[in-house]
């Protein structure tokens, strides 16, 4: 029979930073508890020793000793004074990345994550990177703000809009762990995670050339779909819309107002996310969608037209 796994207190630590981080919490939590817990004890003791009613000496004691007086004051902040010299140690090395640091950027918005490595290929809400090499990820918002959260790392950077903030890290451990948004940014916050992949520089290579960035990109498109709100209206969500489904659109006959049939191929679907009032649907419907022509990046509405040509429908049901 398999045993059981322990039970994780924390992720795992993925960097040398994380587990230093690891320590100085550590460290800090048992010298509060060392500071705290006699405190307390001592009071729960003298309340119920010399409590009303006992039968106490409680004569006043004249003696006093100024070193044990300076002791309890002066070592406690000697060695909380060691700790803030640790954290900030930590801090001013997290703000000044090598310089041989492979830059990442990174954007948020509601609500999913866009990556762009440097040879330009890009992923969504999934990030893969090499382990033994400093990286750096340089990151803004495009609406709202955020916050890019490793747990594996042990890092945190707010998603600002209109600013870049960065962060850097050298991983040394490989797999997959979550990252998230940490920082309320709407209705769908707390689907606005994905993974980080960290592996060797070897494999990290191999899946740049072999275009493991591309893989993805039906789920990719997925997540654009709905981080643009398509499936609010076209997925039946929103009460009181009645926008077409878009299952099964690609390749199919689509008959227009003006009495045209035409294919509903990559042109049609990415000139009507453009430009929805061309094209106009037989029917008689009121067009209420808006225009996406210069709010929607190109790579973005490659995604989404790669997606759609790839949402169909089956006879029992759905598959996305």
């Amino acid at each position: 029979m398999k045993a059981q796994s322990a039970l994780a207190l924390w992720p795992p630590a993925a960097s040398a930073t994380a587990v230093e981080t690891d320590h100085i919490i550590l460290g800090f939590t048992v010298l509060t508890l060392l500071l705290t817990v006699p405190v307390f004890l001592a009071i729960t003791y003298f309340a119920l020793r010399y409590r009303q009613g006992e039968v106490a000496d409680r004569t006043t004691d004249g003696r006093r000793s100024v070193l044990i007086e300076i002791s309890w004051m002066l070592i406690p902040y000697v060695l909380t004074l060691f700790f803030f010299g640790w954290g900030a140690k930590l801090f001013i090395d997290s703000r000044h990345p090598p310089p041989d640091a492979m830059v990442v950027e990174a954007v948020g918005r509601q609500w999913m994550w866009k990556f762009q490595h440097p040879t330009g290929q890009s992923e969504i809400n999934d990030l893969h990177l090499p382990i033994d090499q400093p990286v750096r990820i340089r990151i803004t918002s495009q609406d709202v703000i955020h916050a890019l959260y490793l747990p594996a790392l042990r890092l945190q950077i707010a998603a600002l809009p209109d600013r870049t903030t960065e962060i850097w890290f050298k991983a040394d451990r490989t797999g997959t762990y979550r990252l998230y948004c940490s920082e309320y940014c709407g209705t769908d916050h707390s689907v606005m995670d994905g993974n980080l992949t960290l592996m060797t520089q070897a494999a990290y290579q191999d899946w740049l050339t072999h275009g493991g960035a591309q893989q993805s990109n039906v789920a990719a498109g997925r997540a654009i779909y709905e981080s643009y709100g398509c499936a609010g209206c076209h997925d039946g969500a929103v009460a009181g819309v009645k926008a077409p489904a878009l299952a099964g659109l690609y390749g199919r006959a689509v008959h227009l107002a003006d009495g045209r049939t035409i294919t509903a191929d990559a042109d049609y679907i990415r000139a009507k996310i453009l430009n929805p009032n061309a094209n106009r649907l037989a029917g008689g419907g009121k067009q209420v969608m808006p225009s996406f022509a210069g709010v929607i990046p190109a790579d973005d509405l490659d995604r989404l037209v790669g997606y759609l040509k790839s949402y169909h429908r089956v006879a029992d049901g759905e598959t996305r």
